[in-house]
């Protein structure tokens, strides 16, 4: 039978559906694949007890199928709550802290019959695209062991290019599905803003940046999961319908027309290599008869940093303003998280309108942008993997990175509008990715499109 960890995860649902493999077989396999590589890379965190899962999974072999997922071992990365649980956010605040209940999410996937064996490493409060925190320490890259496995979705990604689960969710205000995916070589997708909802708590209006995703070894396994993760819930505004495109993926995508942004007309930098190795990545869609040009920055780069910026520390003040203000407990937060506080704290009602406005001026130009294309590419990264000791990289192509993010500006074009993406894997001596951004609510074109890549590259 092979080692069936390395099946997809559509196979081996299918093995489990159809009496090859018991759940108690995966699960059994899981812990063992966990023991061996886990020690070395660090994906996994909270790791349940094992006696426990393999009951979970012998009740699962001897019950009725839950649905798509049933009996499938699965970790959540360490920032959604799963019930019983703890969910640190890689914080000493938060460290030990059981979830009461699962949110809407991870409590979709657990319906399907999938079973939580823990948790996957992120960083502190999932700010930075580097996977490291002072509760579990880093994660290492699972394919150049000493450099960072990117983030904030680093556990998750590196779980899965290591085997150690077939599917796996993430979150993303700034990369954190794609980056992440890229560096070791696996599939993530940032879907339309809405598709999936989050946490019902706390403001519901205000703040569209950041959204959950799928993760998984191909495309077709992510379309399994976001049909599972997906779809509207009456607690929450914006909701859009659930994505079932499992079904839908092979398709020719000759003809479509492909906008090859690279470095933004120059406002990127990048590291030496990862520009001609995306520029070779993208060749790859003229061999599946996709229509490719390079064009000019549709938008100004200054004006999309601003807006962003502006945003999200405004958003991170609000979320960490009562930590802040206890001086005993800012003393425990990231000094990134204090530093977006700060900033936060300092803007006006105006820059924020500003920002806003920006940001809509963005969206209507996108629009125009998808009336001539099906899609825009750019890298998931400015840079290669770094060494896992850093904390972030301070320059890249002889220009000095000024904030802690910088060096991920490369995906806040789609992050800002919320704009459906999946970030593929390309190969070479070192690891990278490209992000296929589609138009607000063309999550199967994006899909579509990563399936071809697949099929071609795989």
């Amino acid at each position: 039978m092979g080692d069936f960890l390395e099946w997809t995860a559509h196979d081996l649902i299918a093995a489990l559906r159809g009496g090859e493999l018991s759940a108690a077989d995966v699960m059994q396999a899981t812990l063992a694949r966990i023991d061996a590589e886990n020690p070395q890379y660090n994906a996994i965190v909270s790791l349940r007890d094992p006696d426990v899962l393999l009951q979970e999974a012998r009740a699962a072999d001897q019950s009725a199928s839950k649905g798509p997922l049933h009996g499938v071992p699965i970790a959540v990365k360490d920032l959604a709550d799963v019930g019983g649980m703890p969910t640190s956010q890689g914080s000493p605040l938060f460290a030990g802290q059981i979830a009461p209940e699962s949110e809407i999410m991870v409590q979709r996937m657990q319906d399907a019959g999938a079973i939580v064996i823990g948790k996957t490493n992120t960083p502190e409060f999932g700010l930075g695209s580097h996977t490291y925190n002072p509760v579990f320490g880093a994660t290492q890259n699972a394919l150049l062991p000493g450099c960072s496995a990117g983030g904030s979705s680093g556990g998750a990604a590196v779980a899965l290019a290591r085997h150690m689960v077939c599917l796996a969710d993430g979150s993303d205000a700034m990369g954190s599905l794609r980056n992440p995916a890229g560096w070791n070589g696996v599939y993530g997708m940032r879907p339309t803003w809405g598709r999936l909802p989050a946490a019902p708590g706390g403001d519901l209006f205000m703040h569209q940046l950041s959204t959950n995703g799928p993760m998984a070894r191909n495309p077709r396994d992510l379309a399994l999961l976001l049909g599972v993760q997906s779809g509207p819930d009456p607690r929450l505004p914006f909701g859009l319908p659930q994505a079932n495109y499992s079904n839908d993926l092979d398709v020719d995508v000759a003809g479509r027309r492909i906008a090859w942004l690279a470095d933004w007309g120059g406002a990127y930098p990048m590291e030496e290599g990862v520009l001609a190795a995306a520029q070779a990545g993208v060749a790859r869609f003229e061999e599946m008869g996709c229509i490719v040009e390079a064009i000019a920055p549709p938008f100004d780069a200054a004006a999309l940093w601003e807006a962003w910026t502006v945003l999200r520390a405004w958003y991170q003040a609000v979320k960490f303003g009562a930590i802040y203000d206890d001086p005993q407990r800012r003393d425990l937060l990231k000094p990134e998280a204090v530093w977006e506080v700060e900033k936060g704290r300092a803007l006006t009602g105006a820059a924020i309108q500003r920002a806003s406005t920006l940001r809509s001026d963005w969206y209507r130009a996108a629009h125009e942008l998808f009336d001539r294309y099906d899609a825009f590419v750019l890298p998931t990264a400015q840079c290669w993997p770094f060494p896992v000791e850093w904390d972030w990289p301070k320059e890249i192509g002889g220009v000095q990175m000024d904030t802690y993010h910088r060096w991920m500006e490369v995906v806040i074009p789609v992050s800002l509008i919320g704009l459906p993406c999946v970030a593929v894997p390309m190969a070479g001596a070192r690891p990278m990715g490209l992000q296929i951004a589609g138009r607000r609510g063309d999550d199967l074109g994006v899909l579509q499109l990563g399936a071809a890549w697949h099929r071609l590259t795989s």
